[in-house]
């Protein structure tokens, strides 16, 4: 049997994907089947750099010397709104091809392409990535997966619609922490857990501010149209972009986007939650009403720091859990369990589950998990380890999942209902101090249905999820 049909059929039979991939094809007669993949890149100023260097490391990277090794795969084409924001990779990739917009990109390069990395800002990642795997093309797409509730939906049962292999770029889900948490708590480690509460430092950007009257020019290299996207048109301004767009509703998603995906990742998996039952919130902020001030608008920008309760309802054998968040500096109390002087998590973050028979911590992107006090890990008799180990980078095991005909550690359908529950904490941020019920089935607000508007932003003229007839 040769790759091909090997790939097609395995494929076909666990029901992961029907799309081949066309260095399996071996299309130009050169490529052989344990060839590279063609990669395609948008949004490369900024985490995007990063995710590309995980899978080719380029020549000028490379010691003098230095052979290309498995994660070398082909960068065959570059796209970016800024190319001056985007210069550096332009320059380390010499060879591939450079788009400004993707839809010119995936149009003009077609079956060149066989996968794509997105790394734009949060409120384009859903069209870009529907429209890659629309044309087949397996995509690694940067966390928070999407901007919405609604599109997150989208792109899971597109996933499956369309059969390819997908990732959100929530590295610590291929990491070793978030599988001895898993297979600890699994273990019945601290007992029952009925409640969790997880934090970050996050933001470290500006938040909580009213927005820009002024009206700079618009750099040359920036098409500032197509970096809005589908979201409702605004003046250019550099409180965007490049840097700080996540504090704005249009664009981001907040601290809680930025490093939920992360420190909340751990709880999801190990108390496998699905869709929360009620979110409330509350929010601190330096705005007040007054002589030159304004109250923020948290349709506008999020706030300096937030506290999000989720309620989630017995699953399996696993009781109801409430799932405390806090962000902005603002902390939990510190269990009398944790000796004096040791941190709580890590310098970003962290989580602490409460069983019934005892706690466990671990910092972000799930390191350093261990039962508290520390005589309890001494104590503890950990089980055998039963979860898959992923010994390559968070992108190569995308990579590797693609060539050998399964899906990646932190596919669409674990991370798509994992960012509905991310997302979910900002919309109690709407309606702050009331306890909002939620219909995970259904997507709505059943309480307050005038914030279901929230749940499925209105894309500005000429954007959709659809396909255009």
């Amino acid at each position: 049997m040769d790759r091909r049909h090997f790939i097609k059929t395995s494929a076909a039979s666990a029901g992961l994907f029907s799309i081949v991939p066309s260095y399996v094809l071996g299309r130009d007669g050169k490529t052989p089947p344990s060839g590279k993949l063609n990669i395609a890149a948008i949004g490369i100023g900024g985490m995007g750099s990063a995710n590309l260097h995980a899978v080719c490391k380029p020549l000028s990277r490379r010691k003098d010397g230095e052979w290309p090794d498995a994660n070398s795969q082909n960068i065959v084409a570059l796209c970016d709104v800024d190319w001056d924001y985007a210069k550096r990779m332009f320059d380390e990739y010499p060879e591939a091809k450079r788009f400004k917009d993707y839809r010119v990109m995936l149009e003009e390069m077609g079956d060149k392409i066989d996968a794509v990395i997105i790394a734009t800002p949060d409120h384009t990642h859903a069209c870009i990535a529907m429209e890659a795997m629309r044309r087949g093309k397996h995509v690694y797409v940067q966390k928070p997966l999407t901007h919405s509730v609604y599109e997150a939906r989208m792109l899971t049962e597109a996933a499956r619609k369309y059969g390819v292999v997908t990732q959100m770029g929530n590295q610590g889900h291929s990491g070793e922490g978030i599988r001895l948490i898993c297979e600890w708590i699994w273990d019945g480690a601290i007992g029952d857990i009925r409640e969790v509460h997880a934090w970050t430092n996050r933001p470290i950007w500006p938040q909580g501010m009213a927005r820009p009257t002024d009206t700079p020019k618009i750099p040359k290299t920036l098409d500032w149209d197509l970096w809005l996207g589908p979201a409702p048109y605004r003046p250019y301004h550099p409180a965007y972009h490049p840097w700080d767009w996540r504090a704005w509703v249009d664009f981001g998603t907040g601290a809680l986007g930025d490093m939920a995906c992360h420190i909340l990742d751990p709880v999801f998996w190990a108390l496998k939650l699905k869709y929360p039952t009620s979110v409330q919130g509350s929010y601190a902020t330096n705005m007040k009403e007054g002589p030159g001030r304004k109250k923020l608008d948290v349709t506008d920008s999020y706030p300096l720091g937030s506290v999000i309760h989720l309620d989630y309802p017995a699953r399996e054998s696993m009781p109801a859990v409430k799932v405390h968040w806090y962000d902005g500096g603002l902390l939990p109390e510190r269990p009398d369990e944790l000796e004096e002087g040791r941190r709580m998590g890590d310098s970003s973050g962290g989580v602490i589950f409460v069983g019934d028979k005892g706690k466990l911590m671990c910092g972000c992107y799930a390191k350093n998990p261990q039962l508290i006090p520390y005589s309890e890990m001494k104590a503890y008799k950990r089980p055998a380890k039963t979860l898959r180990r992923v010994k390559t980078s968070h992108e190569m095991e995308w990579i590797n999942a693609i060539k050998e005909g399964r899906q990646a550690s932190s596919h669409f359908d674990c991370a798509g209902p994992f960012t509905e529950m991310v997302l979910m904490g900002n919309l109690g941020l709407y309606k702050p101090g009331h306890k909002l019920l939620w219909d995970g089935e259904n997507m709505k607000v059943t309480n307050y249905p005038e914030l279901n508007k929230y749940v499925n932003p209105t894309y500005r003229e000429g954007w959709s999820l659809e396909k255009k007839v």
